[in-house]
């Protein structure tokens, strides 16, 4: 492309145009700079603004002294934010993160294995201890660290050395620091969780030789009475207010709809715990005997009783008995039965472990809003402002029965409620009317609020549409007008087409015939004098019909034949 062919053809345009045209091409240049420019900067800002990543988060204050002072040297823009957190354009927060890291910042943070990695030459077995040691403790304090409720953890371990004699041998001992997060309390199974956690990590360390302390210096996971009782009164005031606050929000949602909203009830119920737990075992007996076993022992034995040997000692009482005696035998029979029956006796063992917490008492306390209806003046009419309208007795007893119902009261237990109707100031400035300009701000906030975000893009577009409609559109037009007319200026009077030469001679030889006979033109007749007065003819039109635009163009050929003699002369 030639530029300066280019440059030459848009400066002669620019001298045919006259002055409002010039001044409106100038205002419309300069404005569409100036918008573009706008918006450049406008979108800039806001992606330096927004393009800001965390360079380094909860550090110590001396720690973010000296990030801060590294940053001012390198000359980093850097932005500071709640609890030392560092932000920088993210485009150089890596870069940063690391050469601030290689001087060692920040120094509070803690070392894990990671001192292994470089090897030090001469390192005496006393210097890779006490490596270790630090290592260990970082690891633990990083991992302690990581867990939900801990804001900061610090871990010192107790090592000693080992001895070839068992009654001297002395086991590890371990202690840990906890910075808590805001709100947050540890339990007593979390603590024992902490302990098991450090005693796992280092050899022959039991979880009872860990202690665990606050940041108040607070002694935690003892298992003193003291320190029982403590957590077990917290878990008791956690548990009482969880219920309090659950009967509090049945009883909004049961009164909402009827009163108008949540904002128009208020309730407040307290709650009397018996947290002592009673255990009982309980024997029963049944009064029914069982045969639990049965045992039946029969004995029988028949014939005749052993024969006696008496008389005077000699032979016939040594042989044994002789014939003849048969006759004095006697025949014996036995029997014997016995039977055994055991019984057995049921019987049933219940252990019985009492609630955790038993209700002793309730006691509520609502108080509603009442109604509002619209004001009215002397003659009748409204007044336009919202008067508030107490309720009577039958609706307050209604409310007080649906309370009941919800939480449920007992009488019998002592449980007491009590409903009362006041009037909300929130609520009466809610009703009351907004003026014509709160109206109208309400009303744009309420249907423009949502598309707010889209609401610059939205801007920009329309300026450009009508800066494009009152700007651009008619200049055009107008530049298209005067490019036309010099056209047809330049246009030659006699034009007949790119057609055929042939059917282009037929043509104009039928015209010429059919022009001659019409203007009783014979053989005398001279074309370049007609032609002179067609041309004469055809200017006088066209300075009738359109004069401003002839003058435009003459006064544009002198300066144009001005420029050039000037141009010769010099």
């Amino acid at each position: 492309m030639d530029f300066r062919t280019l440059f030459t053809q848009l400066s002669v345009f620019f001298l045919k145009l006259n002055r409002n045209q010039r001044i409106v091409i100038a205002v419309t240049t300069v404005t569409v700079i100036a918008f573009l420019v706008f918006l450049m900067l406008y979108t800039s800002g806001r992606t330096k603004e927004e393009g800001y990543k965390v360079l380094f988060d909860n550090l110590s204050s001396s720690d973010a002294a000296l990030v801060i002072e590294q940053l001012k040297k390198d000359g980093i823009d850097y932005k500071l934010g709640g609890n030392n957190v560092i932000e920088v354009p993210q485009e150089v927060v890596y870069q940063e993160r690391i050469n601030i890291a290689s001087l060692g910042i920040p120094k509070d943070s803690q070392v894990g294995f990671e001192l292994f990695d470089t090897q030090e030459f001469g390192a005496t077995s006393f210097d890779q201890q006490i490596k270790f040691l630090r290592a260990l403790e970082g690891e633990l304090s990083r991992t302690i660290a990581a867990l939900a409720p801990i804001e900061k953890a610090t871990v010192h371990l107790a090592l000693p050395k080992k001895s070839v004699f068992v009654s001297k041998d002395i086991k590890p001992t371990a202690s840990v620091i906890l910075e808590l997060k805001q709100s947050r309390v540890l339990s007593r199974k979390q603590i024992s969780g902490i302990k098991n956690l450090v005693s796992s990590a280092v050899t022959e360390l039991n979880s009872d030789e860990v202690s665990v302390v606050n940041s108040d210096g607070e002694s935690l996971g003892d298992d003193d009475d003291v320190t029982a009782s403590d957590e077990m009164a917290k878990i008791q005031m956690r548990y009482r207010s969880k219920m309090e606050r659950t009967y509090e929000e049945k009883i909004v949602k049961v009164l909402a709809p009827f009163i108008g909203s949540n904002e128009r009830v208020v309730a407040k119920v307290t709650i009397n715990f018996d947290f002592s737990q009673k255990h009982s075992t309980q024997e029963t007996f049944d009064p029914e005997n069982v045969v639990r076993s049965e045992q039946v022992l029969e004995e029988k034995r028949e014939g005749f009783k052993p024969k006696e040997i008496g008389g005077v000692p000699g032979a016939v009482s040594n042989i044994g008995p002789v014939e003849g005696l048969e006759g004095r035998e006697t025949k014996e029979k036995y029997e014997k039965n016995t039977q055994t029956t055991n019984y057995e006796i049921s019987k049933i063992t219940s252990n019985t472990k009492g609630e955790f917490a038993t209700i002793r008492r309730i006691t509520a306390a609502v108080v509603v809003d009442g109604r509002y209806a619209p004001g009215k003046n002397e003659d009748g009419t409204e007044s336009g402002k919202m008067v508030y309208v107490a309720l009577d007795e039958s609706e307050i007893n209604a409310i007080s029965n649906l309370v009941r119902q919800s939480i449920g009261i007992n009488k019998a237990r002592g449980d007491d409620i009590s409903v009362t109707n006041f009037q909300f100031k929130s609520t009466m400035a809610l009703m009351t009317p907004p003026g014509k300009y709160e109206y109208l701000i309400n009303s744009m906030e309420r249907y423009f609020g949502p598309v707010a975000p889209f609401m610059k893009y939205l801007v920009v577009f329309l300026i450009l549409f009508i800066m494009y409609k009152k700007m651009v559109i008619p200049f055009s037009e107008r530049m298209l007008e005067v490019t036309k007319a010099e056209e047809d200026m330049e246009k030659p009077v006699l034009d007949f087409g790119d057609e055929d030469e042939e059917d282009l001679l037929g043509k104009v030889n039928e015209m010429r015939k059919k022009v001659e006979g019409q203007l009783g033109i014979g053989e005398n007749f001279n074309e370049d004098e007609l032609k002179y007065e067609v041309l004469i003819e055809k200017l006088r039109t066209m300075f009738e019909d359109r004069p401003e635009e002839i003058a435009v163009l003459l006064a544009t050929l002198l300066q144009k034949e001005y420029e050039m003699k000037d141009g010769a002369s010099s």
